[in-house]
């Protein structure tokens, strides 16, 4: 069993940056793929970045790419988002995820927990 808690959201202007902290309070994420996760208004649950269980494997969507990184401290259990150069379409609730396994994902009808959500907004 994992707890993942989010934080680090905010309101920011476009063209700055924010990071994201999912930080586990329960378990590890020592066998776990971790993912972000963001959802807009009246939109669909969009896949963001993932990073495998070792932290040797990341993927971005494409609208993130160059812009994002995602990383890991296993020492801390946690994980984060380093968002620069943010552009209003990235304004949404961002969560974090974990599936159980040592591959990434980036569906979220497959992952094993989820956080509670972190509001990031960004103004133009």
């Amino acid at each position: 069993q994992v707890q993942l808690v989010e934080s680090g959201g905010g309101l920011v202007q476009a063209g700055g940056s924010l990071r994201l902290s999912c930080a586990a309070s329960e378990g590890t994420f020592s066998n776990y793929g971790v993912g972000w996760f963001r959802q807009a208004p009246g939109k669909e649950r969009d896949f963001v970045a993932a990073i495998n269980w070792s932290g040797g494997n990341v993927y971005y969507a494409d609208s993130v790419r160059g812009r994002f990184t995602i990383s890991k401290n296993s020492a801390k259990n946690t994980v984060y988002l380093q968002m620069n150069n943010v552009e209003p379409e990235d304004t949404a609730v961002y969560y974090c995820a974990a599936r159980r396994g040592r591959s990434l994902s980036t569906s979220a009808t497959v992952q094993d927990f989820w956080g509670q959500g972190t509001q990031v907004t960004v103004s133009s």
